[in-house]
């Protein structure tokens, strides 16, 4: 058994890379810095790390770096995608750093932003994922609710050094159901038996509607069917789980107490849920405050 939330503090937007025998999670700033690092040797207990963006590029500020997620390319190479506010047009955008150590620090060069879509409303949730094949894609959302316009999952192929997009944007998913509210968010791409499984986040992430979905893709840059109600939604556990990311069996989300949400000082927390299969349907077990398997 296992206490959730695994960590109890300001943790919004989590994502963990495995390393040799420990683990690595970096998450939306916060009370440790831009990057809010921690390390864990079982998923469970995790001690605080830091910062591993601790430098941000001249066109950005800190305040809003949101949502890091990085992709391991070799034991000494690390390359982070993560969201910060474009100070030229006053969206928000994605940037990418690489570093030699998961932990960092991460060091962005570029002159400009990665991705950044001012007429949609700008870009969030940069998410890397490998193929079966060793092809690399970046998945992230134009942030149209900012603007009043549709929030579309894009993705396009990167380079091998995850510098560069080298092919064309392809638009995947966007909000069509009715639980989704205004917006789709927070794509992650899963490969299982040949056939591609995208996680989104829909609704506003301060609500109790806030609730992650699935569609079956059939490649990485789509077609996606979408699988209809959300798959992980508010319980009397924890309210607003979202923004997941799949680690073996395991769905790793944040989630807000029931009794505060988006008010608690605290702000969204890292918990984790058994995630099975039913053929192509994927099961996540419901925020348990105490859970009786073991990761």
């Amino acid at each position: 058994m296992f206490t959730n939330p695994v960590y109890d503090g300001s943790f919004a937007d989590p994502q963990i890379i495995a390393v040799g025998n420990e683990y690595y999670a970096f998450a939306t700033n916060g009370p440790l810095g831009n990057v809010q690092t921690l390390k864990s040797a079982d998923l469970v207990a995790w001690v605080q790390v830091g910062d591993a963006l601790p430098s941000l590029p001249d066109w950005t500020a800190p305040g809003r770096v949101w949502a890091p997620e990085v992709a391991v390319h070799a034991a000494d190479r690390y390359v982070m995608y993560y969201t910060t506010r474009d100070l030229a047009s006053g969206h928000q955008c994605v940037g990418v750093a690489v570093a030699s150590t998961p932990q960092g620090p991460y060091v962005d060069k570029s002159p400009q932003p990665f991705i950044s879509q001012a007429d949609e409303g700008g870009s969030i949730d940069a998410s890397p994922f490998q193929d079966s094949t060793g092809r690399r894609w970046l998945y992230w959302k134009n942030d149209g609710n900012a603007i009043g316009v549709d929030t579309w999952i894009y993705v396009s192929e990167l380079s091998d050094d995850g510098l560069t997009l080298t092919g064309p944007v392809h638009r995947m998913i966007k909000q069509d159901l009715p639980w989704e509210g205004n917006l789709v968010e927070a794509p992650y791409m899963v490969e299982r038996n040949g056939k591609f499984h995208l996680f989104y986040s829909g609704n506003a992430f301060d609500k109790p509607t806030y609730a992650v979905g699935h569609a079956l893709c059939e490649s990485p840059i789509g077609p996606c069917t979408k699988s209809g109600d959300p798959i992980l939604s508010s319980n009397a556990d924890a309210a607003g789980p979202g923004h997941n990311m799949v680690l073996g069996n395991w769905f790793v989300y944040h989630g807000w107490n029931p009794t505060q949400v988006g008010t608690d000082p605290k702000g969204r927390t890292m918990w984790l849920s058994q995630l099975t299969w039913d053929g192509d349907t994927p099961v996540v077990q419901p925020p348990l405050a105490e859970n009786p398997l073991d990761p």
